[in-house]
Parts: C-alpha cells; sequence; structure tokens
C-alpha cells in the first residue's frame, strides 16, 4: 500500500484542530479539536437541543455550520478532502478532554449526540435509520443479548460488512460514535480498506460481481422490503472524480439472500477471505471519539468482548450519503 501523503489532498492549513495520519494506518486519518474549539462549541450547544435536532431537520446544517465556522471552515474543507479520497477515505474524530469515567460519559450523551450531528451533516445528510425510527441510531451492547442479528451480540466477532445493503438509498459514509462503556475489555473496531484487500481482483473478476442478488433484513431492523443490487457496485460516485476507476463494494454476510448453490458458494467464499485478510487493522475508538469511514471502499466490524456481567457499551450510528 502506498501510505497517502496529506500534502496531496487538497485541505487549508488547520485552525482550532489538527490532523495526522494513525499509528495502525496510514489511510486513517485522526482530526483532534482543540481543548478552545471544543469548549466553544459545547457553549453554543445550548442552542440546539437534541429535541430540537430530531424534530427540525434545518437545525442539524446549522449545528454543523457553528462548529466548522469555529474552524474558520478548514474543519469541513478537511473532513471533506479525506473522507472523500479514495486514497484515504477515513477518519477518526477525536477532542481534547473527552469522558475518562463512566459517569463523565453518561453527562456527556448529548453532546455527543450533538457533535456527531454537527459532523455528519458537515460531510453529508444521514439517512432516515429504521431501526430507531431517526436520523441516527443509538443503541447498547451488554453481556447478554437475545437480538436477531449480530449487532448487539458481543462475545462474537462481527464480521467484515458495508453498511446500506438492505436499503433502496444511497449509503455514502457511515458514522460510529462511541458514547460510552463500562466493564470493557476487546470490542475494538476492526477495518479493511478494499484496495488492500489481497484477494480483491479475484472477486471483483468473478462472473457473478455485478450480478444482482437479493438483500433483506431481519424485523429489528423495520426494513420489511428486499432489494436487488450486485456485490460491486459502479465503480465511480458522482460529482467525486477521485473515486471513478476503483471498485465499490456492498456486502454484508448476515443481509445477503443467495438464490441458488452458484451465488451462495461465491459469497461464502467472499466472506472467508475477507475474514482471514492480513491487512485488516485493528482500531480503538476512546469514548467520545467518533470513526467516519467512506461505506463502499472501506468495510467495518467489531472483535469480540471478553465477557463480564458488567459489560455495557452504548454506541450512536449515523448512515447516508455525501451532498457535495
Amino acid at each position: 500500500m502506498n501510505s497517502p501523503d496529506l500534502h496531496l489532498i487538497n485541505i487549508a492549513k488547520p485552525k482550532g484542530f489538527s490532523v495526522k495520519p494513525s499509528s495502525a494506518s496510514a489511510r486513517l486519518q485522526v482530526v483532534t479539536l482543540s481543548r478552545e474549539t471544543i469548549a466553544t462549541f459545547k457553549n453554543k450547544c445550548e442552542d440546539f437541543s437534541v429535541q430540537a435536532l430530531e424534530y427540525k431537520p434545518f437545525l442539524r446544517f446549522a449545528i454543523a455550520e457553528t462548529l466548522n465556522e469555529l474552524t474558520k471552515f478548514t474543519l469541513g474543507e478537511t473532513l471533506n478532502s479525506i473522507v472523500k479520497s479514495r486514497e484515504t477515505g477515513a477518519f477518526l474524530l477525536e477532542y481534547e478532554d473527552q469522558p475518562t469515567t463512566p459517569e463523565e460519559a453518561y453527562e456527556t450523551g448529548d453532546f455527543h449526540v450533538q457533535l456527531s450531528t454537527a459532523i455528519s451533516h458537515i460531510v453529508g445528510l444521514p439517512n432516515h435509520d429504521a431501526m430507531m425510527n431517526k436520523y441516527y441510531a443509538r443503541f447498547t451492547v451488554e453481556n447478554k443479548d437475545n437480538s436477531d442479528s449480530y449487532l448487539r451480540q458481543a462475545h462474537r466477532r462481527m464480521e467484515l460488512h458495508n453498511d446500506g445493503t438492505y436499503v433502496d438509498e444511497k449509503t455514502d459514509f457511515v458514522l460510529m460514535t462511541k458514547m460510552a462503556e463500562e466493564n470493557m475489555e476487546g470490542g475494538d473496531s476492526l477495518i479493511l480498506h478494499l484496495d488492500d484487500w489481497e484477494e480483491l481482483d479475484k472477486f471483483y473478476n468473478h462472473p457473478l460481481a455485478k450480478q444482482d442478488m437479493q438483500w433483506g433484513s431481519p424485523p429489528s431492523k423495520n426494513t420489511p422490503t428486499k432489494v436487488y443490487h450486485p456485490v460491486f457496485l459502479d465503480e465511480d460516485i458522482d460529482g467525486d472524480s477521485d473515486n471513478k476507476g476503483g471498485p465499490r463494494l456492498s456486502f454484508i454476510d448476515q443481509f445477503v439472500e443467495p438464490q441458488n448453490r452458484e451465488q451462495g458458494l461465491y459469497l461464502y467464499e467472499m466472506g472467508k477471505s475477507l475474514e482471514a485478510d492480513t491487512n485488516c487493522i485493528s482500531v480503538r475508538v476512546d469514548v467520545g471519539s467518533m470513526l467516519v469511514l467512506q461505506n463502499n471502499i472501506w468495510l467495518h466490524g467489531r472483535d469480540k468482548f471478553v465477557a463480564n456481567e458488567g459489560l455495557r457499551r452504548e454506541l450512536l450510528r449515523q448512515r447516508g450519503h455525501f451532498t457535495n
């Protein structure tokens, strides 16, 4: 893999935050908001309650503009340059003085909704999340679970996948914020850039790569209809020349419904290949941090947790499409 050079990405000099490559991967950029920026933004968030953000969609753009303005609009330019570039396509957003105890995390829960809303509306527009009937989903992972998907099951690895496979709308990005956690060991994020997948050519050049397949979801997702699309999508994102000519993936092993032996075995081998790939990286996301990925060039998953009766992690998810 060629290490992405931020100087080749058209970004302005950061004001009120810093940017550096992650130690886990040169593709993943770590963006850290300064203490001053976050303190000022918190004060301004008094005008944007979570209830107001849920009821009035235009306020979501206003809170994004508020944060961006604090950085002289360099934050928006930087985040969009990173997340829309095929070479990078991902950032971990942090801020100085993040919560260090569960008590602090629960006290700042509403703020993390506000901050994630600002970031998602800087890079695009979140889609409606039918699971929670909002523009975001907020849920917990605990030691025991009886749900109908792997999302909340703590004691197993959640395999690498893309989001939005079972909905009939573009899912250009996915944002995941860690709101709080207690008694946690393990459970780090797993990510793999499509261009680093060792067997990409094998599956991309397969006769079934562009064949429509059936996708569905379990009852908890509140999306009863089926959708049809291939595993590999068209090779460019509208208006984004940086992505033209490269494969884009839309795959999750839980929700694709093969209709014949050939499809089933192709998908089975693909899942095995992804899980065995040595270029998958593990990323620790601290409480208050958010991981933002260009959805169809990054796969993501989660390592398993160590069992603990008091295990609890609260997460927030937003996924949507680019708007410019």
